[in-house]
């Protein structure tokens, strides 16, 4: 008689269920396929920021922007005092998925540890990963924050709780520190203050916002970050304010849509205003829009340049050309068709320019078997995508390096 391995009915996942319980296939499934012998980079992952708020916000520069802060925080649990909140936000976690925006409100025992490093810990552990560079989560949205200034502050106070709070006492986590878009006169004080901080590894503007990326306020910063080596990341988001997303009457209409619309625009203005051509050793990344949208956006942009060259006269190549030099996330990668994902990755050089991410906690996360299982890779090619190429863009040590380059 065959063995028949024993089963458990798991109760309801919410937010006070262990991380531990919640991966416990991902870790089996990183054991059986031995992730132990990969390195892998997760690149992008959250914190929930949210949680501790007012730690985040104790370090706001301005005092009366603190006492604003005080005073809506005292409110009670839930309340993050001065943030904009974004509709359709609360869906995420709902009907049964991994809860998302709220928090996660497991137990934890460590004693001496911030909890932030603690849920992370368990994250990468269950996981397999061997390095996290983590983003916020509710601040995503503050791009659209209605004043500015309040931009400015809480990406101020959000970094400094990052760079004070969580990744001096982790090595394994990485930060891509926030930039306040909307007041360009501060971003060269926001990269002169944090670069060279233990985890930082780059720089990151939250795509929905309403401020082309091409304006001449911020040719200084793309300079800047080019001349430190330093990367550009483009994390993607949603924005059911936006006029036409709002045209859309269900969450999952305007989700599949927006994360991809945001990254879309920035992406064709990025290239048709020649900042390629005027940056070229700035390397460019795009996080959260997933991969089905790069093809398109590399045909339309070709095609069109073909006919109207005389508009974009700072390029010396075709659109697609740059567009593959650029670097992107996998997550959500879209995996209902093969043949389409496998041509993807030939049109993107997914071998050198695609890195893994799981996007956890949130609820569409991806565990490191989205890349391991795909069929038409080998194993170099899986060693790359999975942690090689964010070892070689981010100056992370790769143990395995030498055994991948033998393959």
């Amino acid at each position: 008689m065959a063995n028949i391995e024993k089963t458990r009915e798991l109760p309801p996942i919410t937010i006070n269920t262990n991380s531990r319980e919640t991966l416990a296939h991902a870790e089996k499934y990183a054991k059986n396929k031995k992730l132990d012998e990969f390195l892998v980079v997760d690149i992008d992952a959250h914190v929930s920021e949210g949680m501790f708020w007012n730690e985040v916000t104790d370090r706001l520069k301005s005092d009366v922007w603190k006492y604003n802060a005080k005073s809506f925080n005292e409110r009670g649990p839930g309340t993050l005092g001065l943030t904009n909140a974004e509709p359709g936000t609360l869906y995420q976690g709902a009907n049964g998925r991994i809860p998302h925006q709220e928090r996660l409100g497991e137990a934890v025992e460590e004693k001496g540890v911030h909890k932030q490093i603690t849920l992370a810990r368990r994250a990468m552990d269950g996981m397999g990963i061997d390095y996290m560079s983590v983003f916020p989560t509710p601040m995503l949205q503050i791009g659209l924050h209605p004043q500015p200034e309040v931009e400015v502050e809480l990406g101020w106070a959000y970094n400094r709780w990052l760079t004070e709070e969580v990744l001096p006492d982790e090595p394994r986590l990485m930060g891509l520190l926030y930039l306040p878009y909307n007041e360009p006169t501060q971003l060269e004080r926001f990269v002169k203050e944090f670069t060279g901080k233990k985890g930082v590894i780059g720089f990151s503007v939250t795509s929905p916002r309403n401020r082309a990326i091409h304006h001449n306020d911020y040719m200084r910063l793309y300079s800047m970050l080019e001349e430190q080596g330093m990367p550009m990341i483009f994390h993607a988001g949603f924005n059911w304010k936006d006029q036409s997303m709002q045209l859309l009457n269900r969450f999952i209409s305007m989700h599949a849509l927006s994360f991809v619309h945001c990254n879309l625009i920035h992406m064709t203005n990025w290239i048709m205003n020649g900042l390629p051509e005027r940056f070229p050793k700035l390397k460019v990344m795009w996080i959260e829009s997933g991969l089905a949208w790069i093809p398109f956006i590399m045909q339309r942009l070709d095609n069109e340049y073909m006919m109207r060259t005389s508009e974009a006269p700072l390029l010396k190549r075709k659109p697609s050309e740059y567009i593959k030099e650029m670097y992107f996330s996998s997550q959500p990668i879209e995996l209902g068709n093969l043949e389409l994902v496998e041509a993807t990755f030939k049109a993107i050089n997914a071998e050198t320019q695609l890195l893994y991410a799981s996007d956890w906690p949130h609820w569409d996360f991806d565990t490191p078997s989205t890349i391991y299982d795909l069929p038409f890779l080998n194993e170099k090619q899986k060693r790359n995508i999975l942690g090689g190429n964010a070892a070689r863009l981010f100056g992370l040590k790769d143990p395995y390096a030498s055994k991948a380059a033998a393959e």
